[in-house]
């Protein structure tokens, strides 16, 4: 590599320190990985702001900004990356900073949001047409835009390959999300091998790919949100070998099968065969990614039957197979 790109964060007083302190450690720690194999620096990081100067976080931290952004030339930047927090509603009438992004964009080779960045990026009109995602508690307001493709429940959009535009505009869930998304361009940028090595040494349990869901199932709501539910809801983790039916739930709950159905869409927002869908899900996502058990074992486990069903629903919410999860995480699974 010749000469490091050149890998910059938009700061802005109210901004979230997470959503630029994780993506940028990661780059970051990737610079370390090759040091220690006697390789150079593959990328140099800046921060950009209105002005060089101190910018303070919605943390109250302070951080440094190294130039302003209109001092500069855009085609210097390899990746640009836009993070959110409470100020973010006054950069989306910071007229000049929209009017330089928007200018910007076809000089810079990717350019990227993290969590209710997006809004930013998408009052530059960029984002028309894109698939994009955001922090789970901003969807509603990125929607209202009507001219967007909103995926409620990714981590990111960021795929190297799309031919959709997808590989230079680019958007991410919240704050830990950010760092999948770092990681994602680090492979892209250095190879799979190396930002593996990353995350081992942020101590990452897993690389996650960004088609993952937001939220964990195993994440089950708060007692008084769901109140109807509440005992149902920790019965099931504890029961997926059992029969989890529709029928079989509702005579658990005392609920009539429809009544429950209408029960599970008020107060979850979807049905009960796809909450024990995902909750089955998350929990053979947790023994592969420790090795507990053969994928036969887990699929059984779990409440699938058969390793074929179980790699059907890896592949509708994941996009990959149990093994190449599996693999993810750097572990040996036998097919026995």
């Amino acid at each position: 590599m010749d000469h490091p790109k050149c890998i910059a964060a938009l700061i802005y007083p109210g901004f979230m320190s997470l959503d630029v302190v994780g993506p940028l450690q990661v780059f970051a720690s990737a610079n370390v990985e090759r040091n220690r194999h006697g390789l150079g620096d593959a990328y140099r990081i800046l921060m950009l702001s209105d002005e060089a100067g101190t910018v303070p976080s919605s943390a109250g931290m302070r951080f440094i900004a190294d130039v302003a952004w209109s001092d500069v030339a855009p085609a210097m930047l390899d990746t640009l990356l836009i993070p959110g927090g409470i100020g973010e509603t006054q950069q989306c009438e910071n007229q000049q900073l929209l009017a330089w992004l928007y200018n910007a964009e076809p000089q810079i080779r990717r350019l990227g949001s993290v969590c209710s960045g997006a809004l930013i990026l998408a009052r530059t009109g960029l984002l028309v047409g894109q698939r994009v995602t955001t922090h789970w508690a901003d969807i509603e307001t990125l929607r209202q835009d009507g001219k967007l493709i909103v995926d409620n429940d990714c981590l990111h959009t960021y795929d190297p390959n799309a031919m959709d535009g997808s590989a230079h505009l680019f958007t991410s869930a919240g704050v830990t999300a950010g760092i999948d998304l770092a990681l994602a361009l680090v492979e892209a940028d250095l190879g799979r091998s190396l930002a593996l090595a990353v995350a081992r040494r942020l101590v990452m349990f897993l690389r996650r790919p960004g088609g993952q869901a937001q939220f964990s199932a195993l994440l089950a709501p708060e007692p008084s949100r769901t109140p109807r539910l509440a005992e149902l809801l920790e019965w099931i983790p504890a029961n997926l070998g059992a029969d989890l039916s529709l029928e079989a739930l509702a005579n658990r709950a005392n609920m009539a099968p429809r009544t429950l159905s209408r029960v599970f869409a008020k107060e979850l927002g979807t049905g009960p065969a796809a909450y024990v869908e995902r909750i089955r899900l998350e929990a053979a996502r947790a023994l592969l990614q420790d090795a507990q058990a053969s994928i036969s074992t887990v699929a059984r486990l779990t409440g699938f039957g058969h390793p074929e069903n179980l790699r059907r629903v890896f592949h509708k919410h994941l996009s990959i197979s149990p093994q190449q999860y599996a693999e993810r995480f750097g572990q040996e699974i036998t097919h026995a």
